[in-house]
């Protein structure tokens, strides 16, 4: 089965395991996958990843970050870009999420960046989703 859009299916499996309470998740893996499993990371949404070579494409493993009530640290995610709609924005014009309190992940001629990294260097890209 082919999917149409990995992003949304991946985000859609982050979003189903965190309200189940699933500690972990895998999703078929790719370069723009890992690159948004690291901004996660990095953002402290999640707690890990870790890739494995299943013979195909491979598969990345999520492992999801809870507090101490054991609520999801991700409240909310959600694709904006979307391959029907792309959906760009100049370095000046950054979308704020939750007045800052969430992020924009988007794609770049320098990668894919958290909206905070790529304001500082000054570039703009494809909004490809919010996290709060």
């Amino acid at each position: 089965m082919s999917i149409s859009d990995p992003i949304a299916d991946f985000l859609t499996r982050i979003r189903n395991a965190g309200m189940a309470r699933q500690s972990k998740v895998d999703a078929p893996a790719s370069r723009m996958v890992k690159a948004i499993a690291q901004i996660l990371q990095d953002e402290g949404y999640i707690r890990n990843f870790t890739t494995r070579d299943d013979g195909k494409q491979g598969m990345i493993r999520i492992y999801l970050k809870y507090d101490e009530k054991k609520c999801s640290v991700i409240k909310g995610i959600q694709r904006s870009s979307r391959p029907g709609l792309r959906n760009y924005v100049k370095a000046g014009d950054m979308p704020r999420v939750l007045n800052g309190l969430g992020i924009t992940i988007l794609s770049t001629s320098r990668g894919v960046l958290s909206d905070r990294k790529a304001k500082k260097e000054k570039v703009g890209g494809e909004i490809i989703c919010e996290v709060w």
